[in-house]
């Protein structure tokens, strides 16, 4: 039932290069060339290894495996996971001197800030997260390595440019406003439904390349695709309906400090 333990030397160079380069570059370049820049917070850190620990637990053995060969609904976490969760924690554990260097550079802000506005973001993340799971592409991922690696990554990279106006972590692509970001997360939320409706009720497997693998877990392949309808619809919603009442907190409090600012300064 579990597939057999092999390495997945594409996930490790890019989790080695991840983990290793962010530690480098902020303890040894940026101590030694801007030591007066300040660094990732602890909260940072954290952020930032987690987001590499769960990529590492969705995308390698045996879950990746699983959802590869077995059942549709572990595949369809690993889409949540690298689209929702793992984009908005680098983001936020980019310190600033980092995210100025790198995404606010003035070459790569060039072309990075037109596609990573609200409505460009909104529908490429969109485009690429429906298309990925229509029937033929989802058999060209579990044929395909090397497609496999290239569809996971324009996910991956549309994730980012969708979560960026959100939480950029650099003025040179500056955030939308606080309102504007809870309308544009809630919009985020609305359209994942469509394909999740086709998924969820679906009376034939949509996905015949996965055959009846499923039946070695207990499911059917329509209960498999039903329970990842479920898990495109509700998982999805709810982080970005977790995120939308964070915002939400953090805006009112705000708007509380600038009240009692204003009320505390005289008036002549």
């Amino acid at each position: 039932m579990i597939p057999t333990w092999h390495p997945h030397f594409d996930l490790w160079i890019l989790l080695f290069i991840l983990g290793f380069g962010y530690w480098y570059v902020n303890v040894r370049i940026r101590a030694h060339t801007i030591p007066a820049t300040p660094g990732p917070t602890q909260r940072q850190w954290w952020q930032w290894y987690m987001a590499l620990a769960l990529m590492w637990f969705v995308s390698g053995w045996p879950l990746h495996d699983i959802g590869e060969e077995s059942l549709f609904t572990v595949h369809m976490v690993e889409h949540i996971v690298l689209a929702l969760v793992v984009p908005p924690l680098l983001l936020m554990g980019t310190p600033r001197w980092l995210a100025d260097a790198t995404l606010g550079h003035p070459k790569v802000a060039a072309w990075l800030r037109p596609i990573a506005r609200p409505v460009p973001a909104f529908v490429l993340f969109n485009t690429i997260f429906i298309l990925i799971h229509w029937p033929t592409m989802v058999e060209m991922m579990l044929g395909n390595q090397l497609a496999h690696f290239v569809i996971h990554s324009l996910l991956f990279f549309s994730a980012v440019l969708m979560w960026m106006p959100v939480l950029s972590p650099t003025m040179a692509i500056p955030k939308i406003s606080r309102p504007s970001q809870m309308l544009y997360l809630f919009a985020q939320s609305l359209l994942p439904a469509i394909p999740a409706s086709f998924l969820t009720f679906s009376t034939v497997a949509i996905y015949p390349v996965y055959g009846a693998a499923a039946l070695e877990w207990g499911l059917d392949p329509v209960t498999d695709q039903t329970i990842s309808g479920i898990v495109m619809k509700l998982g999805g919603s709810f982080i970005l309906w977790i995120t939308i009442a964070v915002i939400w907190f953090r805006w009112t409090s705000e708007e509380r400090e600038w009240e009692e600012i204003n009320t505390s300064v005289p008036t002549s």
